[in-house]
């Protein structure tokens, strides 16, 4: 499967995102799809995840009740809706499809697409 995440931009604090995941091949609807940012300088980290149904959703404690992830499998697309958007919140964002192993990690993921930009100003 091949993945493009798209939707970043340019958000003063407290604003919202929606960031879509477009997925191309035959087997996006078997995979769990999850979300990871990269801030410079730090380590890639879990933002959210969306089971295979699309009824199993996951969260990071910081994003938990601001962010919202979803997906539709006959569009083949998964969705991230941020709000109440934070400074700290700017990264680099990613969308990757599970293979094995913990969502929360990013070595339980196979695919990814390239990352789009989110910028917070304050």
């Amino acid at each position: 499967v091949q993945l493009q995440a798209s939707g970043g931009g340019l958000v003063q604090a407290g604003g919202s995102l929606r960031l879509s995941c477009a997925a191309s091949g035959h087997s996006f609807r078997s995979y769990t799809v999850g979300w990871f940012r990269q801030a410079p300088g730090k380590e890639r980290e879990f933002v959210a995840a969306v089971g295979w149904a699309g009824g199993n959703t996951y969260y990071s404690d910081s994003v938990k009740g601001r962010f919202t992830v979803s997906r539709d499998n006959a569009k083949k697309k998964a969705n991230l809706q941020m709000n109440s958007l934070e400074p700290e919140n700017t990264a680099v964002y990613y969308c990757a499809a599970q293979v094995v192993g913990d969502y929360r990690f990013p070595t339980a993921y196979g695919y990814w697409g390239q990352g789009t930009q989110v910028t917070v100003s304050s």
